[in-house]
């Protein structure tokens, strides 16, 4: 960062001149993660800022996950969070490894359960009918990001039972192995807080704010097979999607 950063006169509020700074230092690498960043004083002297503003952006920042901070040591930058894009429909580990990252999967239940009204509606069985519950924590290099519950017919389930799911993903298990061309997923996307069982599972604090997924899954002739909720550490993962305001007019 230069000695003295130029804040422009406009409209826009003298923090969020601030934290858009900061943040593009962040995402440019100026500050790496877990870099600490200058006190308070010192970014108002760089930006000609008070504390007060300062101060105000770096509690935004905070916010959003960019930065942390330690009392009594400063304020330091944030890990960057991995990301998996829904613009196609792919497994975790699939999407994660073509990324770079080391993925490994913890499978804590695989069980036959009677489906649940919600469940018994998603897959199109009978309440009560028999189905394959699986729990799988996901770690991302050797840190637990989420937790996957997965409901299957209990057939598909079943011959997952001889399937290593601790490093292979259902969805390419199902295509390769299975023969079982996937067509789309329904999600729908809300956060709830840990409770204690997410907590231990995660390793977060009770209470920890959760990005909360709910995923079905269809063959590609449009017959539903998969669904699962997913609980994700909402500062360690991130969903990106790109959506355009109006399909481009026609010529």
């Amino acid at each position: 960062m230069s000695a003295f950063e130029t804040i422009a006169h406009s409209p826009v509020p003298l923090y969020v001149q601030v934290k858009d700074r900061l943040r593009e230092r962040i995402f440019d690498g100026t500050y790496a993660a877990h870099a600490q960043l200058p006190p308070e004083s010192e970014l108002g002297a760089v930006f000609g800022v008070s504390r007060i503003t300062v101060r105000q952006a770096l509690s935004d920042l905070q916010r959003e996950g960019a930065i942390f901070k330690i009392p009594g040591k400063g304020t330091f930058v944030a890990k960057k969070k991995a990301a998996q894009e829904l613009t196609r429909l792919e497994g975790f580990a699939e999407a994660m490894t073509r990324k770079g990252y080391a993925i490994y999967n913890r499978v804590t239940g695989h069980r036959s359960v009677p489906a649940t009204p919600e469940v018994a509606e998603r897959l199109g069985v009978e309440p009560g009918a028999a189905v394959s519950e699986i729990r799988r924590i996901r770690h991302l290099n050797r840190e637990p990001v989420s937790l996957e519950i997965t409901y299957l017919p209990e057939e598909l389930g079943e011959r997952l039972r001889h399937e290593d799911l601790s490093k292979r993903d259902i969805f390419l298990i199902f295509e390769n192995d299975f023969g079982i061309p996937l067509g789309h997923a329904d999600l729908q996307i809300g956060a709830v807080s840990a409770d204690s069982e997410l907590a231990a599972a995660l390793q977060v604090a009770e209470g920890s704010a959760l990005l909360r997924i709910e995923r079905l899954t269809c063959t590609a002739d449009g017959k539903p097979f998969d669904f699962e909720y997913l609980y994700f550490r909402s500062e360690a993962f991130q969903y990106h999607l790109r959506i355009a305001r109006r399909p481009e007019a026609s010529a």
